[in-house]
């Protein structure tokens, strides 16, 4: 036991000397971490040392396998299209609503088949996982429920905390910490139905190119990986900006590897205020907004923003040629009236009693009925 403490102790000595790991070594120490073989002090020092380094995609590609192998329930829809997933990996420095969990929706709305895999807030204040409970999804479902939703749905959320999806520890680590750890991407991109096209907002610049690179090396067809910031350039968000531009890097179907920046004018989208985007915190009155955005009531900021961010999907896709084309097809299905009636499809079907989430899903919607 000693020579095992002193082995992963001095790997932590050379973390923190900005030596990397191998792949190898990154899943060997993880695997510790999950199997609880370190003491806690150990497996956080570890953590901390690993992201103040900057994480190697051959660390996350590492960390990734060990979280997949160990501690992921594996399931595979029955389904005739691609499975794609969106998220962004949080510990930006803007807190926005959840721009990621309405585009899902919208892109579900156009017959694009989620599988979304996402957590509680814990460097945020609503996360993914929070929202869609608040909008009557059920998150602590078995994995069955959530592989129904869908195929029938054609959306689906694997709760990360959840020892029903992750039985061993990620659900355990995540709860313990309220830092940005490798764990906001590794840990995301750990989904039990692995899909293949998959976008990811990260919280830095310096983090695109890594992501890219592990997502390439664990097998993903197409990816757009991107970080957004405002027009000063101190601060940022892990979605498609409208606050200023957004630098994007995109995984084509060559293996092929594409870098460039948007900006939100040039697509025709007024510049928004940090303001307008910031979330309340309240999980009841962001469903609240959110579903009066899904029903097309909002022409403002944040159906902007939302459309921006489900651009990426469409086109990744084949519903646009374009990002521009990719916002007005959004907008289009947001006036359809398609996107609401797919949240409502997405909270009777991801339920053991398909009744409690259209329950709850009508009392938001009176409410989202009364003036703001």
């Amino acid at each position: 036991m000693e020579d095992k403490l002193r082995m992963f102790g001095g790997r932590v000595n050379d973390l923190i000397g900005g030596k990397s790991l191998t792949r190898a070594e990154a899943r060997e120490m993880f695997r510790e971490v999950l199997l609880n073989e370190q003491p806690d002090l150990q497996q956080g020092a570890f953590l901390a040392a690993i992201t103040a380094k900057g994480a190697t995609p051959q660390e996350i590609a590492g960390s990734w396998e060990a979280i997949y192998d160990i501690d992921t329930v594996k399931v595979t829809p029955n389904v005739s299209s691609p499975l794609v997933d969106n998220c962004g990996t949080g510990m930006d420095t803007i807190k926005t609503f959840n721009i990621s969990t309405a585009a899902s929706v919208i892109a579900a709305a156009d017959g694009i088949v989620m599988a979304k895999h996402g957590a509680r807030a814990i460097t945020s204040k609503c996360g993914t996982v929070d929202i869609a409970e608040a909008l009557g999804v059920d998150v602590e479902c078995d994995i069955g429920v959530v592989k129904r939703s869908i195929e029938t749905a054609g959306i689906g959320i694997f709760n990360g905390m959840s020892p029903k999806v992750h039985p061993t520890a990620l659900g355990r680590i995540l709860s313990q910490i309220r830092f940005g750890t490798i764990l906001n991407i590794a840990g995301s991109l750990a989904n039990p139905a692995l899909p293949k096209y998959g976008i990811r907002g990260v919280y830095s610049k310096d983090m695109i190119a890594p992501t890219v690179q592990t997502m390439q090396e664990i097998g993903y067809v197409r990816a757009f990986v991107f970080h957004g910031t405002a027009v000063q350039g101190t601060k940022g968000m892990d979605e498609m900006s409208t606050l200023g531009p957004t630098v994007v890097t995109e995984l084509d179907r060559n293996g092929r590897v594409s870098s460039y920046s948007v900006d939100p004018q040039e697509l025709g989208i007024k510049m928004a205020r940090e303001e307008d985007l910031l979330t309340s915190g309240d999980k009841e009155r962001e469903a609240v907004r959110l579903l009066r955005l899904l029903r097309g009531e909002e022409d403002g900021p944040r159906q902007d923003i939302v459309c921006l961010n489900t651009a990426p999907i469409l086109c990744m896709m084949g519903r646009a040629s374009n990002l521009q084309e990719g916002v007005e097809r959004a907008r289009s299905i947001l006036q359809s009236g398609k996107a609401i009636r797919k949240m409502q499809d997405w909270a009777r079907a991801q339920n053991s009693d398909p009744s409690l989430g259209e329950g709850r899903f009508n009392t938001l919607m009176g409410r989202a009925d009364s003036p703001a």
